[in-house]
């Protein structure tokens, strides 16, 4: 119930009134049925954004951290997302990808729209990175379509590190659906299942036209911030006297 309250009376009226998003591709979008929207994640708001002007309920995956921050704030992040019907995803440990799985199958077998971001976590720079195959692996076990999605605008609108998003023109453009029924069993083929994620995260860049890496995001995360510790190791800032 609160999902609804939040689209329709609270949050979403305030989102299209706000920032006007230009929609492009909706009729993509199936009426009923198990589907996959695949989109890139620029920034916080792409959450609210995207469910925001779906006719139909989307539920995505959602990293733990938002269920587990410390204090009022964080209980109450917390149950923002559990009532708004978001899954956490605990991203840590070898398991953390099958446990992910788990929970997107569990969707799309009611027959709902599951929202993933295959880069598996937001853009830090704007930039496109390369997808995680989970999202090969949920469409072929639940023969569901992918829909690619691009959100555009929302990276300057509300980039890493700002709370409250900026008055910033958006854009939400959907994509032909991708059937991948040709592949039918083969989701333990680690070539099918790379083949597919590049053909999906081809369609989003095509959508997005950003500039792609073909590197994790997470793992270029790491290296920057790495970097970062060692010239403030090299190079520490002199007290001002």
């Amino acid at each position: 119930m609160f999902y609804y309250v939040l689209k329709y009376v609270l949050l979403g009226p305030l989102l299209r009134l706000v920032f006007r998003p230009r929609i492009e591709g909706l009729e993509h979008i199936p009426s009923s049925g198990a589907a996959i929207v695949a989109g890139n994640h620029l920034s916080f708001s792409d959450h609210f954004l995207m469910p925001a002007i779906l006719k139909r309920r989307i539920t995505f995956l959602a990293k733990a951290e938002y269920f587990t921050g410390p204090g009022i704030r964080g209980r109450l992040i917390a149950a923002f997302f559990r009532s708004a019907g978001q899954i956490p995803v605990d991203r840590s440990g070898k398991d953390a990808g099958q446990a992910a799985i788990r929970e997107g199958l569990g969707v799309l077998a009611k027959d709902e729209l599951l929202g993933i971001y295959p880069e598996g976590t937001r853009s830090h720079d704007g930039r496109l990175y390369k997808g995680k195959v989970g999202v090969a692996v949920m469409a072929l076990k639940a023969q569901a379509p992918v829909i690619p999605c691009a959100m555009i605008g929302t990276f300057e609108a509300q980039p890493p590190g700002r709370k409250i998003p900026k008055i910033h023109p958006v854009g939400i453009r959907f994509g032909k659906p991708l059937d991948f029924s040709r592949y039918a069993g083969m989701e333990n083929e680690k070539a099918i299942l790379r083949a597919i994620t590049d053909e999906i995260m081809y369609a989003i860049l095509t959508l997005s036209e950003q500039e792609y890496v073909d590197r994790y995001a997470a793992v270029v995360k790491a290296e920057e911030a790495a970097e970062r510790a060692e010239n403030a190791r090299k190079f520490p800032r002199l007290p001002l006297s």
